[in-house]
């Protein structure tokens, strides 16, 4: 549906955007990230045809955005950071003024009433758009990205400045239009775009670093030889015996997670899967594991490690809980 090849915008002699490409199934959400001045908005000006590009080209649904720009802009529906809405107006009329703007052909009652459904704002559409909450005001935004039924949704920061019911009820509604179109959202907010997203593509310096899902990134950039295991029964003892297995470098007693029960951090070689043979070492002795995972990052700590080169938080994070404990003298 979407697909973006070798897209670049330079201004001067600075390249906001450099090379990017990537593409968007149909029926799938994307997450596109990046932090403040990488070239995300950029990018995303340049899929809805805001702004031109120096080379490359933006196809929307096979339509090239620069060569035919009326074409392409009908399968899009944009929903930019601000709604651009019109507070004089009540919520029927502006989306009556946004069809005629649109030029749709769908039945304009029924259709417009269904948009109005979705999103939940029948109640509200006789009232004037400056009287509602923001809340109320984004699902207009919504509403008025949605007419004309366009295939391509691009949404640019939709729930900043929501209150934590007004989010989720936000996410529910991008999940639910991505059954029946291509989503691309553009967010700040990492959980929002690991709970709603199919896929994510990260964007750094003007350049993509990342395009997959959150899991297989996770898996890629994890250390897999490291895993966090807890345990019931003596710390000591337990140590000595996980410290047995081959190939294992180094066991340390992190901490009591609740009464008897210890939390062990586990480095094996590079490489080297450990966790059947922590299993079988722990049940030969009666030992029960309680947990056992490997040290995956979350996405916050992808996101970190990928724009700037940063791992607190990950297999840093407890050599660094470590070294804390250790010159304490704690386990």
């Amino acid at each position: 549906m979407i697909e973006v090849k070798n897209l670049t915008k330079q201004y001067g002699s600075k390249t906001a955007v450099n090379n990017v490409s990537f593409s968007v199934n149909e029926g799938e959400i994307l997450g596109f990230l990046g932090p403040n001045g990488a070239g995300k908005s950029t990018t995303m000006n340049m899929l809805t045809g805001y702004i031109s590009s120096t080379s490359g080209t933006a196809l929307i649904n096979g339509i090239d955005i620069l060569e035919d720009p009326i074409a392409a802009k009908k399968c899009i529906g944009y929903l930019p950071e601000k709604p651009p809405v019109y507070g004089d107006m009540t919520v029927r009329e502006y989306l009556n003024f946004v069809y005629k703007l649109k030029k749709s052909k769908l039945p304009r009652e029924s259709h417009l009433a269904e948009i109005c459904e979705l999103v939940k704002i029948t109640d509200v559409q006789n009232r004037l758009i400056r009287n509602l909450s923001k809340g109320y005001q984004q699902r207009v935004g919504f509403a008025q990205a949605l007419v004309g039924n366009p295939g391509v949704l691009i949404l640019d920061e939709p729930t900043v400045g929501l209150d934590p019911k007004q989010i989720i009820e936000i996410r529910t509604l991008i999940k639910r239009l991505g059954k029946h179109h291509t989503v691309i959202l553009s967010s700040h907010i990492l959980p929002e775009v690991q709970a709603v997203c199919d896929r994510i593509v990260v964007i750094s310096s003007g350049s993509i670093v990342a395009n997959d899902t959150t899991d297989a990134l996770a898996r890629n950039l994890s250390a897999d030889h490291k895993l966090v295991v807890r345990t019931e029964g003596n710390s000591e003892e337990i140590r000595k015996l996980l410290s047995s297995i081959p190939g294992m470098e180094r066991v340390h007693v992190n901490r009591e997670a609740e009464p008897g029960v210890w939390e062990y951090f586990l480095e094996a070689a590079q490489d080297r899967d450990i966790r059947r043979d922590v299993s079988k070492k722990l049940s030969s002795r009666n030992y029960p594991i309680l947990m056992m995972r490997s040290n995956e990052l979350t996405l916050e700590e992808i996101f970190l490690k990928l724009t700037t080169g940063d791992t607190y938080g990950t297999a840093e994070k407890y050599e660094r809980t470590l070294d804390k404990h250790e010159k304490g003298g704690g386990k």
